[in-house]
């Protein structure tokens, strides 16, 4: 495969994105340099654009933190990888691009029956998913899931993922129509948040029992809410906080009930810890994508060129699923 020196990409310039043309990346060790074929778009990359997610020490200045391609060089000899294989890749930047360098422990392939745009749908949700719903919140055949944003790429990934190992799932999400999707997509109830009071309804839908893990992105008010809905024993894991990192606390029913308070970012964690989750998922999820139970939930695809437009769907939130920039176009 021909590697041209410069290449396209998408930077952020004073708070905006802007297309630029770069010199192609190479390969350190253990890494791999890819021919983007799809990226996928994340509300970090938004974050980062506005100031407010400065990248990890020695990642790309250029947004994107998932992608699907080809290999086109890798640094040294690979037992797994070879030029021309088809992977998506978990990185920590640089995915806005038509090259970009992924850790070679951290590429995956492309399962057979998805495409491109599928495929850079997969990494960053379902990395967070499974490092925070299984590892982290140690959820058990049988238990009660409550994901909030269930419309998310995030939320689509838990729906499918908690009911293949055979959870039920509650969601909340800002519409009835985003509701019924969630609903189509398995989760055993959803409550609009807009019209209804989740803490209320959950109480309801489990009998006061309350829900056993809580998967939450918003943070803010939404806190000691989450508290009043979990059960005896129940773990509370934070992946992100989309209305604020603040929050009041009452630790009375955190010592009543037991309960965990935990949470994550993947980012800037290591390959050691990211190549964990790589193995866990090609074993565990990789074998479901296969037979067609789960797959990436796909809203709407935009050519690099027009990732501007893709960045303002995301801060919309009308879409259910995931943003992909097409590269290779």
């Amino acid at each position: 495969m021909r590697i041209p020196d410069i290449m396209r990409a998408i930077e952020v310039q004073s708070g905006k994105l802007s297309p630029v043309e770069c010199p192609v990346p190479k390969p350190s060790a253990g890494q791999a340099l890819i021919k983007v074929m799809a990226a996928g778009v994340n509300r970090p990359d938004v974050m980062q654009r506005k100031g407010l997610y400065p990248p990890p020490l020695g990642a790309s200045d250029i947004l994107g933190l998932e992608i699907a391609g080809i290999i086109a060089a890798i640094s040294d000899n690979s037992s797994t990888l070879a030029i021309g294989d088809k992977v998506c890749a978990l990185v920590t930047g640089g995915g806005y691009a038509e090259y970009c360098l992924a850790s070679a422990s951290l590429c995956l392939p492309i399962p057979e029956n998805l495409s491109y745009a599928e495929a850079a749908g997969i990494p960053e949700t379902f990395f967070t998913v499974w490092s925070n719903m299984f590892d982290r919140g140690h959820l058990q055949q049988g238990e009660t899931l409550l994901v909030h944003g269930g419309s998310s790429g995030i939320g689509t990934t838990a729906i499918q993922l908690a009911k293949a190992f055979g959870a039920n799932i509650i969601v909340t999400a800002g519409s009835s129509a985003k509701c019924q999707f969630c609903r189509d997509l398995g989760a055993d109830a959803a409550i609009n948040y807009h019209e209804q009071d989740f803490v209320s309804e959950i109480n309801q839908i489990t009998q006061g029992a309350g829900v056993n893990v809580i998967l939450d992105m918003i943070g803010g008010d939404y806190f000691p809410r989450n508290l009043q809905c979990l059960a005896v024993e129940g773990r509370l894991v934070q992946i992100a906080v989309q209305k604020s990192p603040k929050s009041d606390i009452n630790l009375l029913p955190v010592m009543l009930k037991r309960l965990t308070l935990t949470g994550s970012t993947l980012r800037a964690r290591d390959d050691t810890f990211k190549s964990d989750i790589a193995s866990k998922l090609l074993k565990n999820v990789w074998p479901l994508f296969a037979s067609g139970r789960i797959k990436p939930i796909i809203h709407s695809t935009f050519a690099l060129s027009d990732a501007v437009k893709a960045h303002g769907l995301m801060e919309s939130s009308q879409h259910t699923g995931k943003i992909i920039l097409m590269v290779d176009t």
